[in-house]
């Protein structure tokens, strides 16, 4: 909706993205983002805007009053939409599970993990959305989804050891459905080119190549092909330095205990 706005009021100076963006000191793709709801209005960059077209704090207000949390963040909607349809799917993790592969009971410890600290209700929310978006990797049209997991992320005990291990298990039976490809990153990788952190790529049906990366604070939907390439070029690095499919269901049942 904020975006919506920018984009009228922009339209109605007769301006276009690229001149708009020069005037309040931003790239044209960034302007798109804004107005297309991928990217969040900050405060700062809406009072700009107000001045700049001569609005009486119209975009600032907008800004300020936009909700910081929700079940589904307005800016991770374009990814559980994208998740649904897309073709293929390739994501690294390296603090928790990917949320694509999660038990109730780890997804539960997870969101209890948050600060602020979430309410009982809010957390069965919460929980629920991510479960639901499970059906994604059980189409009858299988979808083509690769997982790379830092090693650590199988040893830390998130929710009670019992909870570990029901997540483990369900690693390995994910890692038999059509499709989908688990790999760990083994400790024993001194560098990777991911040392920035956990992202994901998706392939649309109509072939379009998006990027989707979260922070403390918020998740940015990225579609500018340069920098999709330069994170696709580091995933499959990380293809070739992560433990193959077999060797990680090894690693899998060694955790557990399994012969």
């Amino acid at each position: 909706m904020v975006g919506e706005q920018v984009a009228v009021c922009r339209t109605a100076k007769g301006l276009t993205q690229k001149e708009f963006g020069k005037l309040v000191g931003l790239q044209e793709e960034t302007i798109a983002s804004i107005e297309q709801g991928r990217r969040p209005l900050m405060p700062d960059v809406a009072e700009l805007m107000d001045r700049v077209l001569g609005l009486p704090g119209i975009l600032t207000v907008a800004a300020l009053k936009m909700p910081q949390i929700d079940v589904i963040p307005p800016w991770a909607e374009p990814l559980m939409n994208l998740e649904k349809t897309a073709q293929a799917i390739s994501s690294y993790e390296n603090q928790v599970m990917p949320g694509l592969l999660q038990t109730p009971a780890y997804a539960e410890a997870v969101f209890r993990s948050r600060l602020p600290l979430f309410s009982a209700d809010e957390i069965t929310a919460q929980t629920s959305a991510r479960i639901d978006r499970h059906s994604s990797l059980r189409r009858t049209q299988p979808i083509l989804a690769s997982f790379v997991i830092w090693e650590p992320v199988l040893r830390c005990p998130v929710g009670g050891r019992a909870v570990l291990n029901e997540q483990l298990r369900h690693l390995a039976t994910c890692s038999h459905l059509p499709g989908v490809t688990v790999q760990v990153l083994p400790l024993d990788q001194g560098t990777h080119p991911a040392l920035d952190g956990p992202f994901v790529l998706l392939e649309t049906a109509e072939h379009q190549h998006i990027a989707y990366l979260e922070t403390h604070r918020g998740s940015l939907v990225v579609s500018d092909l340069d920098e999709v390439s330069i994170l696709t070029s580091k995933y499959a690095m990380l293809r070739t330095q992560a433990l193959n499919p077999q060797e990680t269901r090894d690693l899998l049942n060694k955790l557990l205990g399994d012969p």
